[in-house]
């Protein structure tokens, strides 16, 4: 496994880590056995962060990583999200009352002291402009209850105001050969500022994977079902902002990127792991295999210049102009 300084932060975390929304919920069916054979697995590969939020299955992906991390409080970082089990237009929700009943709640599912990474869960730019949720994470960061706090955010603009506030350490942010607009001057701002860059969604919803066909199907309770049009959600979270049937085309036009590479689905996260300004990337997983699938992307090569020029004239040329929702 290789390691990344998480901005200007004390913390070195596995370039390629882990998220839970999927063992949590929202992507169909998971078995909870296997999903925690899957955390042991990736820990066992050295893998030594996982992101969560206490939306993912209602709190359930946090006792998941409760009982796959006992007593590895020092060795294994968790990030979990707040906000979005409640009104996020609503300032209410940013409340310091509102705020620790938050992380209380997560810490005890957490079976832990202290949340190592705290994210505010893609709230509105008018919260983050208000301010004063971060009043309330300051001060819980001095009390020990967070060790640093960051955004997960939906927007260039978003993320370019988060690294005005001196306290935000982590921005967490939707990027991959589908969506690659953040890379041009959010990316190089945020490392100049020492704030690190957790991607989630590396394979755009699994578009990336090749593995879909136009006539794909979804179960009822996965988000690229109900939200494939973004009636629930911003749109940019479920294929990237793409129309599915544009995107499986599109995943068609760049299956060249998995020659040589095993598969596009590790080449596709290779590209980002390229970028220099990145520390991470946070794929989801329902078993050991995919698991251990992604953590094949660390053995594939790299991408020569011509290819990287390549892609992204494709990105410009051929994919930009599809993308639907606030990005």
């Amino acid at each position: 496994m290789k390691y990344r300084q998480l901005g200007d932060t004390e913390l070195r975390i596995s370039e390629v880590s882990f998220g839970t929304w999927a063992i949590g919920g929202g992507w169909g069916e998971a078995n909870d056995d296997e999903s925690i054979r899957g955390l042991h697995r990736a820990m066992e590969a050295g893998v030594n962060f996982f992101d969560t939020a206490d939306v993912y299955g209602s709190g359930h992906a946090e006792e998941l990583l409760a009982k796959a991390t006992k007593g590895k409080d020092d060795e294994v970082h968790i990030a979990t999200k707040f906000c979005r089990s409640g009104d996020i237009h609503d300032l209410a929700t940013y409340s310091e009352q509102a705020v620790r009943q938050f992380a209380e709640n997560s810490l005890k599912r957490l079976n832990r002291e202290r949340i190592d990474l705290y994210q505010i869960h893609c709230p509105p730019l008018a919260i983050l402009k208000d301010g004063s949720v971060f009043e309330v994470l300051e001060k819980m960061k001095a009390e020990g209850k967070i060790r640093h706090y960051g955004v997960s955010v939906e927007t260039v603009e978003e993320g370019l105001f988060c690294l005005s506030v001196p306290g935000v350490k982590a921005l967490q942010v939707i990027f991959n050969l589908f969506r690659q607009k953040p890379a041009d001057l959010l990316f190089p701002q945020a490392n100049a500022a020492g704030v690190g860059i957790l991607v989630r969604l590396p394979l755009a919803s699994g578009l990336l994977t090749g593995k879909f066909t136009t006539s794909s199907t979804f179960a009822a309770d996965d988000h690229r079902n109900f939200n494939v049009n973004g009636d629930q959600f911003n749109v940019g979270e479920t294929f990237a902002g793409l129309p599915f049937a544009k995107g499986v085309e599109l995943a068609q036009e760049l299956a060249w990127i998995g020659e040589g590479r095993g598969n596009m689905a590790r080449a596709a996260m290779r590209w980002i792991l390229e970028n220099p300004h990145i520390t991470c990337i946070i794929p989801g997983f329902k078993n050991v295999k995919q698991i251990e699938d992604n953590l094949a992307t660390l053995e594939v090569p790299a991408f020569s210049s011509e290819e990287l020029v390549r892609l992204k004239s494709f990105y410009a040329t051929d994919v930009h102009d599809h993308i639907r929702g606030a990005y």
